[in-house]
This record gives structure tokens, sequence and C-alpha cells, in this order.
């Protein structure tokens, strides 16, 4: 199905240049509105649609909130305005207070001159890909407004921070605490800042804060998951036992121990699947990427666990979790799912998770992995010429047999394209690192002369 404007996690780009501008988002609000009133749901029950929108700490935030605000009202729909909210937080909101859909103004890892919308559909699950294909189809119309008496009305949920903060405080087993504990929780001045920290202190740890003032403009500027080194520091000057790094709209995770080393998602999804094993006897697979490290896949298949791979993007390892019956998904860049817990990923419960972990086995992370060792990757971005078509090219399937050949089955050879510029991603794992970094240069040289 072509989507022109939903990508793979709603639609995102720089503010100011299409769509990322108050028309348009005033038109989407319209939009997204009108297919929602129409919903049998609705439409039967004669009663008004009501929306949520949370968002992050970017100052375009209350431009784009006042322009969705605005669309929704004129499609005749009412609106509850959360704030700053973590996007797990307005998914949790949305299916909590029974309402027709949750909406995320956010970039997630992104600077703060990029902005994004995204939705959540009443079950707190991402909009399927036909209701966004529906709201496409309406963007095409012509902006109306409904007559004054049926306008959407427009309230402040006072109360959404407290809702989420014990949401995420009841995955979290009640006869655990975190007392004697200290933690960094480094919010990268985005949508968790006044929510993470006061679920780890009210569970008992003694919780540092850091990357918790946001300005409009510094969100995951030096801090947050995508930018551990933030946190390396705060765990080692703080004499800290963990530190937990989210993202700017908190659906991601990172975790640092006391000695400085970095967790990633594929490591955590091990020591995830290994407690479940643990409490529920078996688990039947996981899902990870065409990126997860192949450690992690040769450790799961050997504690008997299948494992899957889907494309880049938690949707997919939604997808797949699905299409499967299983609970348990993440990708390395720390989108982790545990869908008994929550129906999309979430920073601050998995890390929840990952405590508990802990407790219940007294064992530290590194003990947790004792045996898991990663496999080197080694990633180059290869700018090519827009519309290169390298799938077609000899050179390069030749390039990858051989390195593929080379490696005889102790790793692997990926190239994929980016989805958002005219980069080509050769990324090569290998059990040694030099034999990664050298396939990939290999690769890499003759794809530049293919694309050029």
């Amino acid at each position: 199905m072509t989507r022109r404007y939903f990508g793979t996690d709603g639609i995102r780009g720089k503010v100011g240049d299409a769509p990322i501008t108050p028309d348009f988002v005033l038109r989407l609000g319209y939009a997204a509105g009108k297919v929602l009133a129409g919903a049998d749901r609705w439409a039967k029950s004669g009663t008004r649609p009501t929306v949520l929108i949370g968002k992050d700490t970017r100052v375009s935030g209350y431009m784009l909130e006042a322009a969705l605000e605005s669309g929704f009202s004129a499609a005749g729909v009412d609106v509850m305005l959360a704030g700053p909210m973590p996007t797990p937080g307005v998914a949790y909101l949305t299916r909590a207070l029974r309402l027709a859909a949750g909406v995320v103004i956010s970039a997630s890892h992104n600077p703060y001159y990029d902005n994004g919308i995204k939705f959540f559909s009443a079950d707190g699950n991402k909009l399927p890909d036909e209701v966004e294909a529906q709201i496409e189809q309406h963007l095409e119309l012509p902006l109306a407004c409904a007559p004054s008496e049926q306008l959407g009305k427009a309230k402040r949920l006072d109360d959404a921070a407290g809702r989420y903060i014990e949401f995420c405080k009841s995955t979290f087993p009640a006869s655990y605490d975190l007392h004697g504990m200290k933690l960094v929780v480094d919010c990268a001045h985005g949508a968790a800042y006044d929510v993470a920290p006061h679920v780890f202190h009210e569970l008992g740890a003694d919780v540092v804060p850091i990357g918790v003032a946001p300005n409009g403009f510094n969100i995951n500027d030096g801090v947050g998951a995508t930018a551990p080194d933030a946190l390396m520091r705060a765990v080692r000057a703080n004499n800290a036992d963990l530190g937990i790094a989210l993202d700017g709209d908190a659906d991601r995770l990172q975790v640092v121990d006391s000695t400085g080393r970095l967790f990633n998602g594929d490591e955590l999804l091990y020591v995830l699947v290994q407690d479940r094993m643990a409490t529920a006897g078996k688990v039947e697979g996981a899902v990870g990427t065409l990126m997860t490290n192949m450690a992690v896949e040769v450790a799961l298949q050997r504690a008997g666990v299948k494992f899957v791979r889907a494309a880049v993007g938690d949707r997919y390892v939604l997808e797949q979790l699905r299409e499967h019956g299983w609970q348990l998904g993440a990708e390395g860049s720390g989108h982790i799912l545990s869908l008994d817990r929550h129906s999309t990923g979430d920073g601050i419960v998995s890390a929840l998770l990952v405590l508990a972990a802990m407790q219940r086995s007294g064992k530290s992370l590194a003990q947790l992995l004792d045996g898991v060792t990663l496999f080197p990757q080694k990633l180059i971005n290869v700018r090519m010429r827009p519309g290169a078509d390298w799938k077609a090219s000899d050179a390069i399937r030749r390039a990858v047999s051989a390195a593929e050949g080379a490696l005889d089955g102790s790793g692997r050879v990926l190239i994929r394209a980016s989805g958002t510029e005219p980069v080509l991603r050769v990324m090569v794992e290998a059990a040694r690192e030099q034999d990664a970094l050298e396939h990939a240069e290999a690769i890499a040289d003759v794809v530049r002369q293919a694309t050029a």
C-alpha cells in the first residue's frame, strides 16, 4: 500500500518544510477527525469522539498542537491536551480513557528542528495501514468546518502525568522495590523529564536525574539514549549502581552499569527472555530485526527460543510478534516490546523489567549476559545518487557474495537503503572485528563506484 505522507512511524520532517507546516497539520487534524468521526463506534452511539494529544518538549510543539486542535475541532472531534508526555504514555492513556485515538507530536530521537505526528488507535496500537490510507484520502478533500453547534471542544488533562506514573509502577512486581539502589536517569531533555524520575523515586530508588531541563531546543542534544556518553560520565561521577537513558519521546532505552558498560536493546532482549523463562518456564520465541546482533540470535537458539528477524523499525517487530503470538521483541537502538505489559515500546517500563530481572536473579547485568559476547559490527553509510538502482548492480552482488563466502557462516552482510536520505547502509558482522571492518570497506568501495 503506497502512502504519500505516512512512513513507518507516522509523519516526520523538518519544521517549516512540507509536510511539517501549520497549514498541513491543520488539514491533517481535520482529515483524521473526519475518519474517526465516521467510524462505526461513534456513528452508532451518536456520541462525539475524543482524541488525546501529547507532545515532547520541542519549541515547535506549541504551534503544531494548536494546528491539530483546530483541525479536530473543525471536524467535530473533542480534544484532550496532555502536554509533554512520553509516546507510550499517550498510548496507555488513550486505551485507559476509552478514547477514539491518541496523537503524539514528536520526532523521537531527532534534533529539535525536526518534528512529527504519530497516531494511536483506541486500543493503544499504532494505526493500521488502511486507516492511515483513509486519512491520506481525506487530505485531498477541501478543508471545511462543522456547524458551530457541532464543533469539537478542548480541555486539558491535568492528571495525565500522574496516571501514567502509576501505570508504569504497576508493571514492577509488588513484592520488589528499588530501595538501596542509586540510579542515574537521563531523560534527554524530552517528554519524560517530569515523569521518569518520579517513577523510579516512588519505587524507592535514590535518583540522580539528568537531561531534565528542556528549553525547546536541547532535546536529544548530547544526552539521552542516542548520546549515552553523558549517562556513562554521570554514573561514574555519582558512583551509581545503574544508569537509564531514554530518548526524546521515551520509547527507547539504553542501560549503563556501574563500570560504565553500555547495554543495548539486543542484550536487554536476551536478559528479558531469560528472566521470562525463569518465571514462566518457557518462551516460544522472540523477535529482533535485520540489525540484531548475531550473538544474541545464537544464544537464544541455544536456549531453545525461536528467533525471527523483522525489517528495521519497531512497527515491523510488533507485526511479527502478533503474527507468531509472542510477547518479547526489540531493536538494538532500544525499542523493546513486552506485549503482556504494554501495547507499544516503553523505555520506562522496559527499564523496570530489566531491574526486576536483576532483583529476581540476584545478578548484575554483566552476569546475566555471561557467555553472550556481541559480534563486532561495522556500519558504513554510502551516499548515492538519487534514484540509483543499487539492487540491479552485479558488482554489488558479487562483492556481497565474496564477503559471505569468506565469513562462511560466522558473520552476516546486510545492505539496506535509508528511508529518509539517498544513503545505502552497508553492515558487516563477524566474529573478528578486523574481518567486519575489511569486508565492510570492500563492499562500500564497490557501492560507491556502482551508485555514483
